[in-house]
């Protein structure tokens, strides 16, 4: 681990990672921000610190594009109202990959371009936090005991990469940046997983309590 890192994580900012919801642990100001979490906060800063050196020393892959939407995307799921922002057209949180594509589809719960793009994105990045992460996650819901979950038999990195790869076509007009970095979301996929792998082993070292404290929640 970086000197950058170890010097964040001494910062005892006991901001637990997808464990409270959107008005808790925030001040006045951070909630009158909505959701945002400020630019210069220790979160944002260690996250932004781990991605990096699992993306470029460990993958070799140094794209300040990727690891910066990488680590964003992180910081924003410490959230769980972002985590599971999407709703469904009765009001309720689309809460499985299952009912995130039924929301995604034009024909069926997609009442716009724009909606079926944001659901697609949020897809891709809802996938690629759970199987990098929490992949204990993913062979629990194989198991013959979670028969009956929606998410059975949905293969994670398939169903975000073919994700991002819609939102990267479904760009109105290509810019210099955006529709560059879904394509090398989708189409590395599974080393964007690797490298989240790298940071959860460096948060397993680290024997964060909120890491351990989400990732009871998930598995119990």
């Amino acid at each position: 681990m970086t000197d950058r890192a170890r010097r964040l994580v001494k910062w005892r900012w006991n901001f637990p990672l997808v464990c409270y919801t959107t008005d808790e642990r925030f001040s006045t100001k951070e909630k009158a921000m909505g959701t945002q979490v400020p630019p210069r906060h220790p979160l944002r800063q260690l996250f932004g610190a781990l991605t990096e050196k699992s993306f470029t020393e460990h993958l070799g892959w140094p794209d300040q594009n990727v690891t910066t939407y990488v680590s964003n995307l992180l910081v924003d799921f410490t959230r769980t109202d972002q985590l599971y922002k999407i709703r469904t057209q009765q009001g309720k949180s689309a809460d499985t990959v299952v009912d995130l594509l039924y929301e995604s589809e034009v024909l069926l719960e997609a009442q716009s371009l724009d909606r079926e793009r944001d659901v697609h994105q949020h897809i891709g990045d809802f996938t690629l936090f759970m199987a990098g992460l929490f992949p204990e996650y993913l062979r629990r819901l194989k198991s013959a005991g979670m028969i009956y979950h929606q998410d059975f038999l949905v293969d994670y990195v398939k169903t975000g990469k073919r994700s991002y790869g819609i939102v990267a076509q479904m760009a109105e007009s290509p810019g210099p940046e955006e529709t560059p970095l879904f394509r090398k979301l989708s189409d590395n996929f599974e080393l964007c997983v690797t490298g989240l792998g790298f940071v959860r082993s460096d948060l397993d070292r680290l024997r964060d309590p909120t890491y351990r404290q989400a990732k009871d929640l998930l598995l119990n």
